[in-house]
């Protein structure tokens, strides 16, 4: 194999593929990235065997050929090569070594054979559609916060991804929650996409798209089975997963529909107010006391150990007075996700869930759970 390719270019695939490359490994050949040249360019594959990335991208191929290498060191060698270099891989079959010449610059890398590396075939995707990458970016950045990180509840690792019918019309659905908050956010369900099967795509993939929308391109096609989800992304890169293997719960239950006691804030004032409180409130409570009158809010905390800490607000609110506790840290995450100047709260009592949106029938919804004060 012998490949020339621009470092800028080489960079940006490998930047794209060796994240998804665990630092510590105990099967060797999954430290590696696979690069294979062909007629199509040089195509660069990572895998963890549950998420795989590939990219093709231009190269002047003088030998056909493929190689792995260790992914985080060839990324480190191209990244600390100088602006504007030309990158020649070369492999000798005798030494089972990749030369990489650039400049005055050699490195030569232990190479493992290419007939060793995994592939997660994705085989049959029934179901598949596709959407606008800037779409697909929003359903993950407005949910993926909330996305629960205990272990024994694998089955809110991950966004639940799937479509129903509401408000008249089909909606392609993201929602995600760790049982103490929501996240629900939805658009009009693209063509192609009525009766596919929910899935719950995992964290670790979750984040890797989130990076991959950054700079992937206009469109996103995106094909789903029963067991596994590939991204393809009009740049040029692929990403397959696998789903999460469970049913996640009925989250319809929890979204509650009664809440009649309505709370409307300046939202950027009133995050910042709840960040000022909170500041003295203990790693492991972070509560903030929300007490709601006529036309204002008072924000409180009170830490035995350090003091305490009160803020008023000016509030549209005309229900009977209502004292609420929230963990502040879930109050900050979720004001953070909505887009408008305002945020609209729906309460109903100390001890009910309550609803927050920028404002009535907004696609983003969330739910959060009060604490005792």
């Amino acid at each position: 194999m012998r490949v020339t390719v621009e470092r800028a270019a080489l960079l940006r695939s490998l930047g794209h593929v060796h994240r998804v490359v665990e630092r510590r490994n105990t099967i060797p050949i999954l430290s590696n990235v696979l690069l294979r040249s062909d007629a199509a360019g040089l195509q660069l594959k990572a895998t963890d065997l549950d998420i795989e990335v590939t990219e093709t991208i231009p190269a002047d191929i003088a030998d056909g050929g493929a190689t792995t290498v260790p992914a985080h060191v060839i990324y480190d060698i191209v990244r600390k090569l100088p602006d504007g270099a030309q990158v020649s891989l070369e492999t000798t079959g005798e030494t089972g070594q990749m030369v990489i010449r650039s400049g005055r610059s050699r490195f030569a890398l232990g190479a493992l054979p290419e007939t060793d590396f995994p592939d997660l075939a994705a085989g049959e995707l029934p179901h598949g559609f596709q959407l606008q990458a800037a779409e697909l970016k929003r359903l993950i950045d407005k949910t993926q916060f909330a996305i629960s990180t205990e272990e024994t509840r694998y089955y809110l690792n991950g966004i639940f991804f799937h479509t129903i019918e509401a408000e008249g019309s089909l909606k392609l659905r993201a929602v995600a929650t760790d049982g103490h908050r929501l996240a629900r956010v939805q658009m009009e369900a693209p063509e192609g996409s009525a009766g596919m099967p929910g899935i719950i795509v995992p964290r670790k993939a979750v984040a890797e798209i989130q990076k991959l929308v950054e700079d992937g391109g206009e469109s996103v096609t995106v094909e789903i089975s029963s067991a596994k989800v590939r991204f393809s992304f009009s740049s040029g890169v692929t990403l397959i997963s696998k789903l999460i293997d469970g049913t996640f719960p009925d989250y319809q239950r929890v979204i509650p529909s009664g809440n009649d006691k309505r709370l409307t804030v300046e939202r950027e004032q009133f995050a910042k107010a709840v960040d000022r409180v909170s500041t003295i409130s203990s790693e492991r409570g972070r509560a903030v006391k929300l007490a709601m009158a006529e036309g204002r809010l008072s924000l409180s905390v009170n830490n035995p150990d350090s003091g305490s800490a009160t803020e008023e607000l000016d509030a549209d609110y005309e229900a009977a007075p209502l004292d609420i506790g929230f963990n502040a840290r879930y109050l900050l995450d979720i004001t953070a996700q909505l887009d408008g100047d305002t945020a609209l709260f729906r309460l109903a009592d100390p001890g009910s869930p309550t609803l927050i949106q920028d404002k009535e029938g907004a696609p983003a919804l969330y739910v959060l759970m009060p604490m005792r004060v």
